[in-house]
């Protein structure tokens, strides 16, 4: 499937699409859905190897003795 073809399933410029496909445009939400859904995959496909990097994020944690103060308006995990 070409760039274009891929556009017109979204309803999107080409152009458009070009700048997401090399990071100088960020897609909404409903972008993504939209671009999964023409795709055929899962949402979490879009994102390759950033998808599992907050499990990896997760088992590397500091553990709860460590942890410094949490800033102000952040929820502590």
């Amino acid at each position: 499937m070409t760039q274009e073809d891929l556009a017109e399933r979204c309803g999107l410029f080409r152009t458009y699409m070009s700048r997401i496909e090399t990071g100088k445009a960020n897609p909404t939400l409903t972008m993504i859905h939209a671009l999964a859904g023409s795709l055929g995959v899962p949402i979490p496909a879009l994102f390759g190897e950033a998808a599992a990097a907050p499990a990896r994020r997760a088992r590397s944690a500091t553990p709860a003795s460590a942890k410094a103060r949490p800033s102000r308006g952040r929820v502590s995990r």
